[in-house]
């Protein structure tokens, strides 16, 4: 369990794999509410700036509920598999694009209910794990007051071949009705065996 600071990663000017999962980073902590009223919680520990030469991150089961700035900046081009599963996630920011060579993203086990149109600009992305979170839809007919949980974007400006969404409250009915799913499954078609059903696609029944 990481107790101290992040800081000296900085300094990995050739640092490619970084794990800190099952850690304490972000969880709130008390202070003295003597010594600070009204200010008696602080984040136990933050995600400094992090090598450019990044290509896989792993900070999964820590306490996280917001996608730390640093992991998204625009020096973070190299970076292909983020790992963010269980958490405390509820959205994924629009800065997700910065991440211009992502290839795998996992947020399982968190309380995302939808995409940003962003993850769209993700060109390489090949693979993205939702499994248990809180997607879920209200009616199939999609407006701007209601958007599709996943966006249009993801599946037809991608890569997208594996999608795991076991655990939401979707259905695979339901799934087949977003705008762009077909294409997504058009191009699994031609990775993956002829052999699998659609039933396969997401996890979902």
């Amino acid at each position: 369990m990481l107790v101290g600071s992040l800081s000296p990663v900085s300094c990995l000017e050739k640092l490619q794999t970084l794990s800190v999962a099952g850690n304490i980073l972000g969880k709130p902590i008390l202070t003295n509410p003597k010594l600070q009223p009204g200010r008696h919680q602080q984040e136990l520990e933050s995600i400094p700036e992090l090598p450019a030469s990044l290509k896989s991150l792993n900070l999964s089961s820590n306490f996280l509920s917001v996608v730390p700035k640093h992991v998204l900046s625009a020096g973070m081009t190299k970076l292909e598999k983020l790992d963010l599963s269980f958490n405390h996630l509820a959205t994924v920011p629009a800065e997700i694009s910065a991440l211009v060579n992502l290839k795998e993203l996992n947020l399982d086990g968190n309380m995302i209910v939808a995409l940003p149109d962003e993850v769209g600009n993700l060109k390489k992305l090949k693979v993205i794990s939702l499994r248990d979170n809180r997607l879920r839809v209200t009616s199939t007919i999609f407006s701007k007051k209601n958007p599709q949980p996943l966006p249009k974007p993801l599946f037809t400006d991608t890569l997208l071949i594996d999608l795991n969404l076991h655990g939401n409250q979707l259905t695979n009915t339901q799934v087949n009705q977003f705008d762009g799913f077909q294409e997504f499954l058009d191009r699994r078609q031609k990775v993956k065996s002829k052999t699998m059903t659609n039933l396969d696609v997401c996890g979902l029944e």
